[in-house]
């Protein structure tokens, strides 16, 4: 999409907040309140640029254990093009404050706060927390990337999942240039459920495990938002000199469970192109010779993985997606992880220290 031309005259109103056009604002939203009366502030910045486009929320934490959104979103806010934004970017690194404190997915009440949405102003505290998130911030976006990892002791391959059917969504979905889309039911009370009834693009970005920081992860997601956002007209288009990979979308997957319980190896990876019959890994009991071999039941791509060794019977192991070209989609996923992994020089490059003092004071 070309890069608007008209200027930005008008001020950017959200959550009581008002911005004017070329400025940069970082605030707390309050959300709601611990019996000991802490507040859960949620922490905000939003980018207005100088020129007209539009409104790109991208959020992480939404399980407070989900840790590579919020670096994602620290080396976004860096981002050196960002003085040339055309629109606006609003960034909440941290949607659960409770959860990220406490290491954990979820929020006092023990509810899952992407099962919350609307969101309640007068419920529970994830209910509350979703109420003011839905209404203060996502309800003045146009476009919305959501960023997660797997869940505690699971590790996910890099993949947007997106309800491809969903007017704008197809557009955001390629945009974010990696190879493995997956194309995902709605889930309702979910962010991507509630914010599609008001047409609002909403693709999610899954990758790594809970608790634990991947840079192949974390690189891999700031280039995906800078090229959504080119992809938008919200940032000048650049030659890229690295192979691109061609997003192949994945109409199922499956998950392969555990047969028993005892003692889980894995002798497939991320990634790994596996075929009927092939071993994926074992399982053995911890206190007998017995062993089993688990061997897959479909074509596919491994895109998680469970790194748990220790498992029950109809504990998930593996979720496969199947692809029509599933051998072309190891290859891009192989190749995409070469270009991270060797690139460097990559075009992200940090604002100095002072240059955002200057812009935050």
């Amino acid at each position: 999409m070309a890069l608007s031309k008209t200027l930005n005259k008008k001020p950017f109103e959200i959550a009581g907040r008002v911005i004017q056009p070329g400025e940069r604002i970082q605030f707390d939203l309050p959300t709601a309140n611990l019996f000991t009366h802490t507040p859960l502030n949620m922490p905000i910045e939003v980018i207005h640029g100088r020129y007209t486009g539009p409104v790109l929320l991208v959020c992480a934490a939404i399980h407070g254990d989900e840790l590579n959104g919020v670096e994602i979103i620290r080396r976004v806010r860096s981002f050196r093009g960002i003085d040339k934004l055309h629109g606006t970017l609003v960034l909440v690194p941290v949607v659960n404050l409770f959860g990220f404190i406490h290491q954990s997915r979820y929020l006092p009440d023990r509810r899952d706060l992407n099962r919350c949405f609307p969101g309640s102003e007068k419920g529970s505290i994830a209910s509350r927390v979703a109420y003011k998130f839905f209404n203060e911030i996502v309800q003045h976006c146009t476009h919305i990337i959501d960023l997660h990892t797997a869940a505690i002791n699971r590790d996910n391959l890099p993949q947007i999942r997106a309800a491809l059917e969903e007017p704008g969504v197809n557009q955001l979905a390629k945009g974010f240039s990696i190879p493995v889309i997956i194309n995902s039911n709605l889930i309702e009370n979910s962010l991507r459920y509630e914010a599609g009834k008001l047409r609002i693009p909403v693709i999610t970005y899954e990758a790594g495990e809970a608790l634990r920081l991947s840079e192949q992860c974390i690189v891999t997601g700031v280039r995906g938002i800078v090229s959504v956002m080119r992809t938008l007209g919200m940032l000048p288009s650049k030659r890229i000199t690295t192979v691109r990979a061609e997003p192949y979308i994945a109409r199922s997957s499956s998950w392969f469970r555990a047969p028993l319980d005892g003692m889980f190896r894995p002798l497939c990876k991320l990634g790994a192109r596996v075929k009927q019959g092939d071993t994926l890994g074992v399982v053995s009991a911890p206190f007998s010779s017995e062993e089993v071999v688990l061997s897959a039941s479909s074509d596919g791509i491994v895109i998680c993985v469970n790194n748990l060794p220790l498992v029950n019977e109809g504990e998930a192991l593996f979720h496969i997606a199947r692809f029509e070209k599933a051998g072309i989609v190891e290859n891009e996923i192989a190749s995409h992880e070469s270009n991270i992994e060797g690139d460097r020089l990559f075009e992200i490059e940090a604002i100095p220290p002072s240059r955002l003092e200057e812009e935050n004071s």
